[in-house]
């Protein structure tokens, strides 16, 4: 049961806000003034706050920013019988998620009420699941090379230059990508990845750059590329080697004019992305034989990362194998199994020539085949290296 905190200094309008509230099975309780309000705020767990603005000791703007200030995200509606729309839009400024004026309108109160606890859920919601992926997208490992490359992203995420991340198939590619998005000020809009290996050379700008209805032959319906997708985010080019000639030189104008044009139309349309690229080929050598084209090269790398095969940070190893057991565990609904000394040693020894990859897949394997602990004779019996 949500619990309402009410703060006003009439007790009539006080009470009344109790009364209706409680009424709807809400869990409510009251302040008389903004210090007696941040108190309680701070000693209990509120989901949401009604508050009167003109208050002694401390009114309802004070109290707001005093709220905002110490970190706490609980939703305020304000309430004023002396409102005016400076009043309300400094109050938005500041934070409340509405403004109501005295007397308040039964209808519109409860109804706020139950937006504000909707979105501050939806809020909490989106939190957690961040929270998740951001777990999930985390970049395991302290050996020099990662730590460089960590460095590197802090120092890159937040400015709008083009990144080109290359390295061999199963280092990480995709994962520092979505920690360059994660940490830029697009974070909170789409980060939408394109595999260009995946997709057919005659449909690879189709699926960039949409298309329009009769373009083509199975172009039954108006379709919206990638770039739109993106628009406002980041657009993540994965094995950009392997992307035709063709699309290649369109790519190549629409990071030039920061337009793009749908297949079979012709009207411009603009679109603010900023784009990351990765390949595991050696972009150089291909730009010689006449494969990748030198300009779009040069457009694309603005800044180079480089990472690294995992037999180049052998010391992450045990720290990967770690955090693939807890991963393992967490998707089967089941405990962190163990791994001797042993088997890490022999995990270690290893080439690992499909790097990352190939290594969360033989923990896996390690997971379901063995009992409570890992040993070696598990490895030397279930991984073919």
């Amino acid at each position: 049961m949500p619990k309402i905190l009410v703060v006003d200094d009439e007790k009539s309008i006080r009470d009344a806000l109790c009364d209706i509230l409680s009424e709807e099975k809400y869990d409510v309780i009251s302040a008389e003034d903004g210090e007696d309000g941040f108190a309680k705020l701070s000693s209990e767990k509120i989901d949401l706050v009604l508050c009167d603005i003109k208050m002694p000791k401390m009114d309802g703007m004070e109290l707001l920013q005093k709220v905002s200030d110490e970190g706490y995200d609980t939703p305020f509606i304000m309430i004023s019988a002396h409102g005016t729309i400076d009043t309300a839009v400094e109050a938005t400024k500041k934070g409340a998620y509405d403004f109501i004026q005295k007397p308040p309108d039964l209808n519109r109160i409860l109804l706020t009420v139950r937006n504000a606890l909707d979105n501050s859920q939806l809020t909490n919601e989106t939190k957690v699941l961040r929270k998740k992926i951001s777990k999930g997208n985390e970049i395991v490992g302290e050996s020099a090379k990662i730590n460089e490359i960590k460095e590197m992203i802090e120092k890159i995420a937040a400015t709008e230059a083009r990144v080109l991340i290359t390295g061999e198939n199963g280092t990480g590619k995709e994962l520092v990508a979505k920690w360059l998005h994660e940490k830029s000020e697009r974070s909170k809009s789409p980060l939408v990845e394109v595999n260009c290996a995946a997709i057919p050379s005659e449909l690879i700008e189709s699926e960039l750059f949409g298309h329009e209805k009769g373009s083509f032959t199975s172009a039954h319906k108006q379709r919206i590329g990638k770039f739109e997708q993106a628009n406002g985010g980041t657009l993540f080019l994965d094995e950009i080697g392997d992307m035709s000639q063709s699309a290649q030189a369109k790519v190549l104008r629409a990071l030039q004019d920061k337009k793009i044009t749908r297949v079979g139309g012709d009207k411009s349309i603009d679109v603010d992305v900023r784009v990351l690229a990765a390949t595991n080929k050696d972009l150089k050598k291909e730009i010689e034989e006449g494969n990748f084209r030198e300009d779009l090269y040069h457009r694309l790398s603005v800044m180079i990362i480089q990472v690294p095969p995992l037999r180049e940070r052998k010391e992450d190893v045990s720290l990967l194998v770690s955090h693939f057991l807890e991963q393992v565990a967490e998707e089967y609904g089941a405990q962190t199994k163990k791994i001797d000394n042993e088997a890490l040693k022999l995990l270690e020894g290893y080439k690992w020539t499909g790097n990352i990859r190939e290594l969360r897949n033989v923990v896996e394997r390690l997971v379901i085949m063995s009992n409570d602990t890992i040993k070696g004779a598990d490895v030397k019996k279930y991984v073919e290296v």
